[in-house]
């Protein structure tokens, strides 16, 4: 939870034109109050201590960066470290923002906690926490997701939580979130409603990046420790970008590193089936932030493609929506098939099964290594395991389980 010398978002919520606050007049007093609540305990020393043990004793934290010594000598040249996030208790980088917003709530006096999930990792992660301090606690979900991640599902219930699907539009992550906001509208007041990525209205996109900021914090000092540099290069997938975000926003100010994040090409961006608002968007506003967004000529939102569940989003946050028109961080897309083939591969030369998130950021070393000679440093944001994606691989790979 440090603070970043960019200085973003401004008083309003703004990162550069990206972001703000468009939402009903019904939930303006409850994101003022949440505002005026997270400024006031960010520096509590007491706070961060409870919030950093936490990270410690519930979660596991820090995180290892792990030399990749087999998928380094796949490329035959530089260094592959991957930050294994999937460690974690839950099994991704989610829980580290759940930790900080559930403590949020508690201070507030909250009694009920609801949240949207695509992939199902953020479901998980504000179950467990919830059901550690004893809140009720309900799960927005897909049911498009609720079926590709049915093992999620099970574990939301298995932690107590009441899993809602949400069957309009594509029955996907926008959808869940858009139920998510509506239940908020209608129980503000004992209701505390946790947005698992960096988007939405101001101060979301802000909290959701301080928390899980620690994921950057880590790797500059283990990078240091490690390789006594900072890395070349910070690879992460991009959905909504609460997982890159993480990782690169203490590096901002740090021009040597170079961030990269990688989002969903589905079919292939030319195609228009897939999920990568930043390399085949324009700016909009979607659940209440301006960002980059998937939309037609008449402004609707368009339909999203994606292999994995929890990048297939149809937007993105606006701290990444600046970082693209700044030009500090660089954001290129993979298709489902190239995801799909370093998901395999990764599993079979490290050991470590990837999510299908993460296997985006893996598939575009393809590419990236080719621009490195042997001293480079590249790491890859470990965003989550893959146990949750074994169904869907197994169908697309005609094996029945």
């Amino acid at each position: 939870m440090k603070t970043n010398k960019q200085n973003l978002p401004d008083k309003n919520g703004f990162y550069g034109e990206f972001g703000g606050k468009f939402v009903p007049e019904t939930l303006m007093y409850a994101l003022e109050q949440l505002e005026t609540t997270y400024k006031k305990l960010k520096d509590n020393n007491e706070f961060k201590e409870k919030f950093y043990s936490d990270l410690s004793e519930f979660v596991g934290r820090p995180s290892p960066l792990y030399f990749a010594e087999r998928l380094t000598k796949h490329y035959g040249t530089g260094s592959i470290w991957l930050k294994r996030e999937d460690l974690n208790h839950t099994g991704a980088h989610k829980i580290n923002n759940t930790i900080g917003q559930i403590l949020l709530a508690k201070y507030m006096g909250k009694k009920r906690i609801i949240a949207e999930t695509g992939a199902g990792q953020h479901g998980v992660a504000t179950a467990a926490v919830a059901a550690r301090l004893g809140l009720e606690c309900h799960i927005y979900m897909g049911s498009e997701d609720v079926e590709r991640q049915s093992l999620n599902v099970y574990r939301i219930k298995l932690l107590g939580a009441h899993v809602h699907a949400v069957n309009s539009g594509s029955a996907t992550l926008k959808d869940a979130l858009n139920e998510a906001l509506r239940d908020w509208v209608t129980n503000v007041d004992d209701t505390y409603y946790i947005i698992g990525s960096v988007t939405g209205p101001h101060p979301y996109p802000m909290i959701v990046r301080d928390f899980n900021s620690v994921v950057g914090e880590e790797l500059i000092s283990q990078s240091k420790k490690l390789f006594n540099a900072m890395p070349d290069a910070i690879v992460a997938c991009v959905g909504g970008g609460s997982n890159a975000m993480g990782a690169f926003y203490p590096f901002i100010s740090m021009n040597e590193t170079r961030l990269i994040g990688v989002e969903a090409g589905g079919e292939g961006v030319e195609t228009g089936e897939h999920a990568a608002p930043l390399n085949d968007g324009i700016p909009g506003v979607l659940h209440g932030a301006l960002s980059y967004l998937m939309q037609d000529e008449k402004g609707q939102v368009k339909e999203t493609k994606s292999v994995s569940a929890g990048l297939d989003y149809p937007g993105v946050g606006p701290e990444h929506s600046w970082l693209k028109d700044s030009g500090r961080a660089e954001y290129v897309a993979v298709s489902d098939d190239e995801a799909l083939r370093a998901f395999h591969e990764v599993s079979e030369l490290e050991g470590i099964i990837p999510a299908l998130e993460t296997a985006h950021a893996f598939a575009y070393l393809d590419i990236l290594m080719k621009e490195y000679d042997s001293s480079a440093n590249i790491i890859v944001n470990l965003s989550g395991r893959g146990d949750k994606d074994i169904n869907t691989v197994a169908e697309i790979d005609g094996i029945k389980l």
